[in-house]
């Protein structure tokens, strides 16, 4: 059974590799995901507002306005809520890179133009075979126009490809009103790999309080079909690698996301759920399913129900939600 796979140029002993989370917050949990099976490790990530929390721009978005509305100052981190600054993050990253044999994978998360290709040139120094960019960022301004805040993705981008020699990856959110386009545009400005989808985590509101909630739902199983989708679009398309993310609780969710189309699948709810050990039962049991299915080879099923390789390419647009209304109005009528 060959259960390679090649992300960015980097060749893979599978695709399961354990997304940005806190499992990868210390050189020990590190190891722990390498024995367990992991063929690379995303690092947790390194928050632009750890590296540029002196900037006055940082202090201006957290303190305009809360002088009249004093509970809109929960929507925003106090700087004391990141745990591991700057300097001891590529410590880590050094070490474990040192300690491990599979890829170690650096993250930026930001939203600025500026102040990211320093910390990522430090990245590469540190050992990190790869960058993946979190481009975490909600316009809000009703002034901002869509191609503004493409152009911010793409500077970004452009900054961080100047300052590294190793590969890079977006990971970016659904949210483009022409997805497609965005990925090219992506593509074309030498993104690596693309990793879909980010998750907004959205406020909740405590009444009795006034004040935001700020709780952290992990994702579920219904959660893929989105990425599921544009994966199956993109394959074949782009240059870029695709990575998977969000939703992956079997192996049987990281299969799809295979036949979509993705070279490699990451995931951390699962694993924050039951444990490091997870990634041990999933990686056998998606070598049982392919066993069971005749399968030699990864290569052989990916993308093998993407866009272009089926033959009812209406399943991925218009015309499948048509059939799917129609469907389930029968269903509901029958009963």
């Amino acid at each position: 059974m060959d259960l390679k796979t090649t992300y960015m140029g980097m060749e893979l002993k599978h695709p399961l590799v354990p997304s940005a989370s806190p499992l990868s917050q210390s050189v020990d949990s590190i190891k722990q995901l390498e024995e367990a099976g992991a063929s690379a490790v995303v690092m947790f990530s390194l928050f632009e507002e750890q590296i540029r929390k002196e900037a006055a721009e940082m202090d201006y978005f957290m303190t305009s306005g809360t002088e009249s509305y004093a509970e809109a100052r929960s929507y925003f981190p106090d700087m004391g809520d990141f745990m591991i600054g700057p300097s001891r993050y590529l410590d880590i990253l050094h070490a474990a890179s040192e300690a491990v044999d599979i890829p170690i994978i650096g993250s930026l998360n930001g939203a600025s133009r500026d102040g990211w290709s320093d910390y990522a040139k430090k990245m590469q120094e540190a050992g990190a075979k790869a960058i993946e960019l979190n481009v975490y960022y909600l316009p809000t301004d009703l002034d901002l126009t869509s191609e503004e805040v493409e152009q911010r993705y793409i500077d970004v981008l452009t900054s961080v490809k100047e300052a590294v020699t190793i590969p890079v990856a977006v990971k970016l959110s659904p949210f483009f009103s022409a997805m497609g386009h965005m990925a090219r545009r992506l593509d074309n400005a030498g993104a690596d790999g693309l990793v879909l989808f980010n998750r907004f985590y959205q406020p909740d509101f405590d009444l009795e309080r006034l004040e935001v909630r700020r709780d952290l739902n992990l994702s579920k199983p219904v959660e893929l079909r989105l990425p599921l989708l544009w994966i199956g679009v993109l394959k074949g398309k782009i240059k870029a690698s695709l990575a998977a993310t969000r939703g992956v609780h079997s192996a049987e969710d990281a299969l799809k996301y295979i036949m979509a189309g993705a070279d490699v699948v990451t995931m951390a709810s699962v694993l924050l759920k039951r444990g490091i050990g997870e990634l041990t039962t999933l990686l056998k049991d998606m070598t049982d399913w392919m066993e069971k299915h005749e399968y030699e080879s990864i290569e052989q099923m990916k993308g093998s129900m993407s866009h272009e390789s089926v033959a009812d390419t209406a399943a991925y647009e218009r015309a499948n939600y048509i059939k799917i209304l129609e469907t389930y109005k029968t269903e509901y009528t029958l009963e």
